[in-house]
């Protein structure tokens, strides 16, 4: 049994912010200094439909990762992170089963995510999940560090 549980949270949950913010800091540290800009608009409460904190059996935060709707039937993934000490251990693919499992519930059948050409451990992990490569969408169009990827959902993958 894994060490871990996955709870859905508020967006704004101090422990989700924290996560976050280690995300910011780990990319700002990836592009070589200040990477608080993406392209669009950042996640908010008012736009993110699920947020998942995985937590240890002592309540630690651990991951987190969310769905931000697209339209009636697509969400794109958002803020997927795993503390640095927790890779490995397949947390990172329990938080995105279960992200998928959210939406599978909400009837959405498919997901997008957006993730930078200079992260090829996340590249590698989104593909071996099933994730294939798209063609730039929305926001992120014409963005030239932007990978985009899109898996179309199933009963049970």
């Amino acid at each position: 049994m894994a060490g871990w549980m996955i709870m859905e949270a508020v967006w704004d949950d101090p422990d989700g912010e924290m996560l976050r913010q280690a995300q910011r800091d780990e990319i700002a540290a990836l592009h070589g200094g200040n990477h608080n800009s993406e392209p669009g608009a950042a996640p908010s409460s008012a736009d993110i439909s699920v947020f998942l904190i995985a937590r240890d059996a002592d309540g630690a935060a651990l991951a987190c990762g969310a769905l931000r709707q697209i339209d009636g039937t697509s969400a794109e993934v958002k803020r997927m992170y795993v503390r640095p000490e927790m890779r490995g251990t397949g947390l990172s693919t329990s938080i995105l089963h279960a992200l998928e499992d959210a939406a599978r519930t909400r009837g959405w059948t498919t997901l997008r995510l957006e993730t930078g050409k200079v992260m090829p451990v996340a590249i590698r992990f989104y593909e071996r999940e099933g994730y294939r490569p798209i063609p730039a969408f929305g926001a992120y169009i014409g963005s030239e560090n932007s990978r985009c990827y899109e898996k179309v959902l199933t009963a049970g993958t």
